[in-house]
Formats: structure tokens, sequence, C-alpha cells
């Protein structure tokens, strides 16, 4: 498509859209009596209008039937988790007993690292993303010391370049082969946090697995986000939050992938709890622990029915809207997103900002990071005028404008703002 940096074209834009009637399933936050421009998908995805309500549903079935609502009422409890996998496992790409939900992020990464990061002899090495998310960095450290091995011989991480963001997927795979009579694990982020990169997760699976490691991803930033196949790409294991792209709300409850090869292997170790049990003799309380035969097997703790009916009323949007064409209008919004930033920078000195977030189709999703001068400054134009982005130092501002709530024409807004920013900051 020719694309056109003007107003008229970007409602035009809008009104082709199939999907902008979503964008009333949110609650957008309000500047000044207009809605703002919420570019932060990418780190609190919005409310969804139906969350308060799936919430009071859960809070009536408490004072009606107390505990007993696990067991009764029109949607019990106990089965609350079915409500939730069939959804959720398209945007993943596993198959529905593939995925649980349950705890948080970092948590699952511990759980998960319980079971596949076995080190045995000189083959105990974990390869990992330099400047990963420090949530990941300090819970591969930490599990490696509670293994007893020092994690800077341990630890391998691969850098960018000198002089450049950006990892290269030949340095990764050579790694790979470096290391590939070391390495028990190959642990990487879908999607880097920082630059937005995202990384060809089936060829990196097969790569490691090619060597006799394990391989898991982090996906906060890729659920949600980019089309995923866990379950072809043969990954062992994954986790992700729920509260970015997936709109499930602050601390909302996160889930995994355990690949169906691995479901019934007992020789696999695992921290074990009663939820996690297997569900015909859960309530026989016997002292053996025997797993379910599904990624369910890993649960460990009760989870939170409220946290559970926000996920719900999030996904129920996603199944609506239907994952595949969401993803093709954030590709849409994404391309015109360039186009606009490109359009905005003709008039501007060359070095106002630079876009560091890869241009292929396959390498990108929802976010674009801009390396900007007098970066805090622009950040706070933009703050003041309505825009939600996000400020990472040194200079970097981070936007990621999603298909269900965000339109065509906020982003070219966002273009005039960011240009008139920086012309005020640019003597």
């Amino acid at each position: 498509m020719n694309f056109q940096n003007t107003p008229a074209f970007a409602k035009q834009l809008d009104a082709e859209d199939p999907l902008r009637s979503f964008r009333n399933e949110f609650l957008i936050p309000q500047h000044k009596g207009n809605d703002a421009i919420y570019f932060l998908g990418n780190s609190l995805g919005l409310q969804p209008r139906r969350t308060k309500t799936a919430i009071n549903n859960v809070l009536k079935q408490w004072s009606t039937w107390g505990v007993e609502a696990f067991f009764k009422g029109h949607k019990p409890w106990l089965q609350f988790h079915q409500q939730l996998t069939s959804a959720l496992s398209k945007i993943v790409g596993a198959l529905p007993h593939e995925v649980v939900v349950m705890n948080q992020l970092t948590v699952n990464l511990h759980l998960m690292l319980a079971s596949f990061y076995q080190p045995s002899g000189k083959r105990n090495k974990i390869l990992c993303e330099a400047k990963a998310f420090p949530s990941d960095q300090y819970m591969l450290y930490s599990h490696v010391k509670q293994r007893g091995l020092k994690p800077d011989e341990v630890i391998v991480e691969v850098q960018p370049r000198e002089g450049e963001v950006l990892v290269c997927e030949e340095d990764i795979l050579a790694a790979i082969e470096k290391y590939k009579d070391e390495l028990t694990l190959v642990f990487w982020g879908g999607v880097n946090y920082y630059t937005g990169q995202v990384f060809d997760m089936k060829t990196l699976s097969k790569a490691a697995q090619s060597v006799g490691a394990k391989v898991g991803f982090d996906l906060a930033h890729a659920a949600g986000n980019v089309p995923l196949q866990l379950h072809d790409w043969n990954v062992d294991f994954a986790c992700w939050c729920s509260y970015k792209y997936l709109n499930s709300g602050p601390g909302g409850i996160g889930g995994a992938f355990v690949h169906e090869r691995h479901h019934r292997n007992e020789n696999l170790n695992r921290f074990a709890g009663w939820w996690g049990n297997k569900k015909e003799t859960q309530f026989l309380m016997e002292k053996e622990f025997v797993p379910e035969a599904s990624a369910e097997g890993w649960q460990v703790s009760t989870p939170s029915p409220i946290l559970y009916a926000s996920h719900k009323a999030a996904l129920n949007v996603f199944e609506e809207a239907g994952f595949a064409n969401l993803l093709l209008k954030n590709e849409r919004l994404n391309e015109y997103l360039r186009f606009v930033l490109s359009e905005v920078s003709t008039g501007l000195p060359n070095d106002s900002f630079k876009i560091f977030t890869p241009g292929t189709k396959e390498e990108r999703g929802c976010q674009i990071s801009l390396s900007v001068k007098n970066g805090k400054k622009v950040f706070e134009y933009l703050s003041n005028n309505g825009v939600f982005a996000d400020w990472r130092e040194p200079d970097v501002i981070r936007i990621a404008p999603v298909g269900l709530y965000n339109s065509f024409e906020e982003v070219w807004q966002f273009g005039q703002c960011l240009k008139a920013a920086v012309l005020t900051f640019a003597a």
C-alpha cells in the first residue's frame, strides 16, 4: 500500500479496519478530556471493560457458596483452568494440554529450570542473551548458585557485536556449536524487551536440541504480540506473563508451556504441589505425588479464581477478534508507524532520532525502540501531551501500538507530537 502521512489517510485506514470496534472494549486513559495515546501495550495492557464484571462474578460466587464455589455454581472454580487453555493455546501455538496458567513469570521459570536444567559433569552450561530483562538474569544466577555451581563459569552470554545493539543470529548459533559438548540448556527471550528484536525460535530450538541441550523461552514480550508455534517448533518449555499484550491486569496470572513429550516422563525432576496432582486421585490426600499427565502437573499452589477471571475476560476479546486477524492489524500498524516516522524525520536534523528495532517482518512485533537526541526532554514533552510511552536510559523511548485498542489516527498523531517535541529542543 502507498501510505500517506495525513490525518485523512489515517482515518481512512481506521474506517477500513475490520477490528476497529474492539477499541470500545477497553478503558482508555484520558488526557484533558480526550483519549490519551496509549502506546504501552508492551508494559501493561489496557483494562477490558468486561474485566470488572468477570471479577465481580467470582466475588458473587464466593459470597454465595463460600468454599463450595470450587464445586458449585454455573462455572465451578475447580474447572476454571479449562476455560482458559483453549484460547491461550492458539495464541502460543500449543496443544491445550501443553499449557498451564499459574503463578507469575519468574516463579514459573524457576519451576521449569527445576525440571529442564539438569547439569551433569561437564555438560552444565546455560546459553542466554546478554542484557536480557534483569529478572531473567537474577533467576538464572540464583538458580545456578542454588545448585552449588558458579554462575560466571556456567552461564554463557551472547553479546551484540561491538558498536551494535542487536544480537546476530549467527553468533547465537556459533555459540551453540562452540559449547555443544557442555551445553545442557539454551534459554532465550522470544522478544528482547529493550530493542524489540524478535528471535528465530524455531531455528534456535533445532540448533540447541541438535547438540543434546534442552531449550526454553521467556515469552513476556512475545505472547499476544508475535506468531508462535511452540509445539511445532519442538520447544521444551516456555513461560510468559499475561499483563502486557494479553491485557489481564497488573500482576496478572502467568502461563507456561511444557511440550507433551515430557508429560509422562517419571524421571524428570520437578517441584511438586497438591494442585498439580492427578485429578482423579487429588482428593484422596495420599502421601505420594502423582502428577497430572499434562502441563497442569507442574502446578504447585491453588490459583486465584479472581486472576483467572481477569485473564479469561481478556482472552475472550482475543477469541472474538481472532488472533490471526490481530496479527495482521499489528503488522499494518507497525508498517504505518515506520512510514510516519520516516516522513517526520525528513523535516528534522539528521541525528534527531534513530529506530534500532529490526525492520524485517520476521524480526519485529508491535514494539519500536527509538534512540532520541535530548531523549528525556522529548519523552517528558510526549507525556505532557497525552502520549503514554516508555523511557529507558540513556536515550531510548519505546512505543508499542497494538491492534486491539490503538488506531492508525493515533499513529499519525504520535508522529506530529514527536516532531513538535524534537523541534522544541533542537536548538
